[in-house]
This record gives structure tokens, sequence and C-alpha cells, in this order.
């Protein structure tokens, strides 16, 4: 599926805010979905590139030989999910943005790797 394709599979998930498809080298956003008041998915974007970064240096920094598989941020009212793809769609990662009291962690976990495996970019 191309990009926007799995940006709308994302935003059907129950309880789903925005999503986007990040690169995180650039910081730029291939595409987004959803969002608005509130929720500027750009600047999410943007933010969660330095998370992703870090996790990254840190992992590097510990010799880990592992992968990240997900980022979970809990909020009040939201959850936050980042998904850094894998290493052979280049430095890409999936990005939800779920209301919290309307969604299905695990299922919105599911359907990310689901997502990403179908995702051609």
């Amino acid at each position: 599926m191309n990009i926007d394709t799995a940006l709308k599979e994302a935003m059907t998930l129950e309880g789903a805010l925005g999503a986007a498809l990040v690169d995180y080298e650039s910081g730029m956003s291939l595409g987004t979905l959803g969002g608005g008041q509130g929720l500027d998915l750009e600047l999410a974007a943007a933010g969660n590139t330095e998370v992703v970064r870090a996790k990254m240096r840190t992992l590097a920094s510990l010799a880990m030989d592992d992968v990240i598989e997900d980022i979970l941020i809990t909020l009040g009212r939201q959850y936050h999910l980042i998904r850094p793809l894998t290493s052979s769609k280049g430095t890409l990662f999936l990005y939800m943005a779920l209301d919290r009291t309307r969604s299905n962690l695990a299922l919105a976990r599911h359907s990310l790797k689901r997502i990403e495996s179908g995702l051609e970019v």
C-alpha cells in the first residue's frame, strides 16, 4: 500500500486522532492525516523525531543488538504510539495519536505492525 492508503488505514482504528509517516533523519513528514485543533501533526512529527533519535542513540551507546518495536507515550487523555519501520524502509516511523478512552492499545500496536508490513515507500 502507498502512504495515503496506509494513513487512511491507520485512521480507521477506534479512537484515532491523527497519523503520520515521518523521516527521523530530516524530521519531515511524508504524509499526515487527521489532527486538528489541539493536535498539530507536523509539530508532533518533528518533536517525536527527537524521541526516536534519542532512543536510537541510547541503544547504540549501550551496544544493544536489538530493534525498537514501539515507543509509547501515555498522556492523561491520549496515547501517542511511535513505530520505527524496518531498516529496509529507511529512517521512517509511523506515528499515531489515539483517544485514550476510545482506543484499544494492543489492537493499535497490532494494526500498525500490519500496516508497516504492507507499506511500500
